[in-house]
């Protein structure tokens, strides 16, 4: 499958998979974990969420946890779902790849949408969350376990998944400035995802 394909596949099958989307948040341990580590600007923490989707259930209760969010999401139909469904938070169509917005933030999130991007386009990355860090901001994102291409489905479509080895992820964080404080591949508790959680060291 063409990686080409994925913005194209999340506008035309997102909205339907957004409105059917489990809203259980089993991601909050992690969520919250990531919020207790999170330094605060001002009293309260900046977040940008990467990939950021419809904003239900992570961008909501992001905002409930009094956060400045800023989701960012290629898919206009995705996007412009956030701008409802968080009104209070910042929606930008835009691309995590080469993304420089000029801004720091206490918490990066790129949950379910890091491994939407090649291997190579992952491997540049390191570069985009320093870019947005504070100093001892903390970084959450999920990945595959290992190194390799899955094709999972949305919908009626096919969808790309990449992964690199969790060796070179640890590689990749440290060049960018990032120790790893955590990695739990195919954690059952949250649906079998692999989740990183690393802090900038400075």
């Amino acid at each position: 499958m063409n990686p080409d394909d994925v913005i194209p596949t999340y506008d035309r099958e997102g909205p339907a998979w957004a409105a059917t989307r489990d809203r259980r948040l089993t991601e909050r341990p992690w969520l919250d974990r990531a919020l207790m580590l999170a330094p605060r600007h001002a009293g309260r923490r900046r977040v940008l969420d990467l990939g950021c989707g419809a904003g239900r259930p992570i961008g909501e209760y992001l905002l409930d946890r009094n956060c400045i969010l800023t989701g960012v999401d290629a898919s206009r139909p995705m996007i412009e779902l956030f701008a409802r469904v968080v009104p209070r938070a910042t929606a930008l169509h835009a691309d995590m790849r080469g993304l420089r917005l000029g801004e720091e933030f206490d918490l990066i999130l790129a949950w379910d949408s890091l491994f939407h991007l090649t291997p190579e386009a992952q491997r540049e990355m390191g570069a985009t969350f320093a870019a947005h860090a504070s100093p001892r901001a903390v970084l959450l994102f999920t990945t595959g376990p290992k190194a390799g291409v899955a094709i999972g489905r949305i919908g009626r479509s096919d969808l790309y998944h990449a992964s690199l080895d969790p060796d070179e992820y640890r590689t990749l964080l440290d060049e960018a400035g990032f120790e790893v404080l955590g990695f739990w591949p195919e954690e059952e508790a949250c649906g079998g995802r692999s989740i990183w959680l690393a802090r900038r060291r400075s």
